[in-house]
């Protein structure tokens, strides 16, 4: 009986609206790929209205969807998953190349400019008990990006 209740509580503690966060995503694209090409890059500019973390994503598309940066250690650029990105309230968080970004994996198919990827983010709000859980949908528009020699990077 005690897990009922205790289950109970925090179903509906987690479902309250008046303490969850308000998540907007704008400016979102993603890189388009080559044929082979498993992988790609997707940025934007994320803003909370109360402290939050982002810790994770999700395509109905996409296999594989992971938050990564990028960033120097000594010499050398190097990328991995987080489990988190922090959320500052009211300040807005880019993920962009070279630093923060969400990894598109494999990829069943190449994305190419102009197609429209649906990508779900997901945030924790640490205020809430047990991290209340909070998700933006949002439409990623595949963009191309080129060298000067017109290769795809």
């Amino acid at each position: 009986m005690k897990a009922l209740v205790a289950a109970a509580l925090l179903a509906s503690a987690v479902s309250l609206p008046a303490w969850a966060a308000n998540v907007s995503v704008t400016d979102a694209w993603a890189r388009a790929t080559m044929p082979g090409q498993k992988v790609s890059g997707a940025y934007m500019q994320i803003r909370s209205d109360a402290d939050a973390r982002l810790v994770g994503a999700s395509s109905p598309v996409v296999p594989r969807v992971e938050v990564h940066e990028m960033k120097m250690d000594g010499d050398v650029m190097r990328m991995r998953e987080v489990k988190a990105i922090d959320l500052p309230k009211g300040k807005t968080v880019s993920l962009e190349p070279g630093g923060y970004h969400i990894m598109l994996m494999n990829l069943a198919k190449p994305i190419a400019a102009g197609e429209v990827i649906p990508l779900t983010v997901t945030a924790c709000q640490d205020a809430m008990p047990v991290c209340g859980w909070v998700t933006t949908a949002v439409e990623l528009v595949v963009d191309v990006v080129t060298t000067e020699n017109g290769a795809v990077p």
